[in-house]
């Protein structure tokens, strides 16, 4: 079916191209930023897939794996779609992955139902996203699975009222109707509800609002890179803290920005499916390789999400090769141990089953460096927003 899609649009094309690939090497397309202010997630995604790599051959079953990179800046549907297009005629790959922004993965919908391609999101985070083919395949996380459990452990901790700010587009909207439904379904009472738009710089406004509100804590999202570590360091020098505003967010503490945000972001606490901290074997060995071959590399959400993401697609070539329909049924309740702890690909949304950590910032006794510390963990939970 995939040749048969990439002989039909090379003949609408009329393009004079070579043909397929030797049957024994798989191709994956990465799209991903590799340039622009949000250009180390692409380069965590690369360093991630050249660990795993390192760690286990460039082979998986009888097949040879050979990545392609493309730089799509950062949120640029059109982009997406035409880079997509791209490695799916020209390239001709078999598999694609990446995807850092949810509006970059929703545009390439209806290229992959056509053509049959297993896409495994490195990020993207609008649950969404999987509803809209059933060749999407997610090993990063989405907001619901992270914002309802949020909520109710804040609940659990006597915090009554919340203040939400998040960035508006479909990620920050599913995490903010998550964390609404399970705050509010406990008792808790949402005071303000903030909408920030995409291209924001200063949240000084944002912040002040809430401060004025005054409420037990803030529940914020914002996408990876500068926002959130502008975002955070705003909290932190406006004295919310202090006025006893508890912060409470997902990836704003994020092992990137970490130590850039000083003393001030010691007892931020967020909810995620990573730190950087996580006590296990898994961890250890990957953080090891990954620092070995890259000295400056800092694990993350982006590194762990890619490197599950290549295990996924390792395991896919292994079962079925270059046949798209077979490869995701071989993926459908697949379970593995990540670096961050048991996973398991639901059968059902396609994106992982995990634990949720409750992570607060601390002084790590023997690095000095500022680390998120699992306080918490809420085990095994799937996409909460899959019906929603």
């Amino acid at each position: 079916m995939k040749r048969a899609f990439h002989a039909a649009v090379l003949a609408a094309l009329t393009l004079g191209l070579p043909g397929a690939a030797l049957a024994d090497t798989i191709k994956v397309g990465v799209v991903a930023p590799y340039s622009g202010p949000f250009a180390i997630y692409g380069k965590q995604f690369q360093e991630a897939i050249e660990t795993y790599v390192a760690q286990h051959g460039t082979t998986a079953g009888e097949h040879e794996i050979e990545f392609i990179y493309k730089d799509v800046g950062g949120p640029n549907p059109d982009q997406a779609r035409s880079l997509a297009q791209e490695l799916l005629i020209r390239d001709q790959v078999d598999y694609l992955a990446g995807f850092t922004f949810t509006p970059n993965a929703l545009a390439i919908a209806p290229l992959i139902e056509q053509s049959q391609t297993p896409t495994v999101i490195f990020n993207a985070a609008t649950s969404s996203i999987n509803r809209e083919s059933d060749f999407y395949l997610r090993t990063s996380y989405t907001l619901w699975q992270v914002s309802a459990p949020l909520a109710e452990w804040a609940y659990d901790q006597g915090m009554r009222s919340v203040a939400i700010t998040v960035t508006d587009y479909g990620p920050g909207i599913d995490a903010e109707n998550a964390f609404k439904a399970a705050f509010e379904a406990k008792g808790g009472e949402v005071v303000d509800t903030i909408r920030m738009p995409l291209s924001t710089t200063d949240f000084t406004p944002f912040i002040q609002r809430v401060r004025d509100a005054a409420p037990d804590a803030v529940f914020t999202f914002l996408p990876g890179g500068p926002p959130t570590f502008t975002y955070t360091k705003t909290f932190n020098e406006n004295g919310l803290a202090e006025a006893g505003i508890t912060f409470l967010g997902t990836a704003e503490t994020e092992e990137v920005n970490l130590q850039g945000l000083g003393d001030a972001a010691i007892g931020l606490t967020t909810a995620y499916h990573y730190s950087g901290a996580h006590e296990s074997e898994a961890n250890d060995a990957f953080k090891a390789k990954l620092t070995e071959l890259f000295p400056d590399a800092v694990a993350n959400w982006a590194s762990v999400g890619a490197y599950d993401g290549t295990h996924l697609i390792y395991q896919m070539v292994a079962a079925a090769g270059s046949d798209g329909p077979a490869a995701v049924e071989a993926a459908l309740g697949l379970e593995w141990e990540s670096p961050r702890g048991p996973v398991t690909m639901d059968p059902e949304t396609r994106t992982v089953v995990q634990n949720v950590y409750i992570r607060e910032v601390e002084r790590d006794a023997e690095t000095g460096l500022l680390i998120n510390a699992e306080k918490g963990v809420i085990a095994t939970v799937g996409d909460l927003g899959w019906d929603k």
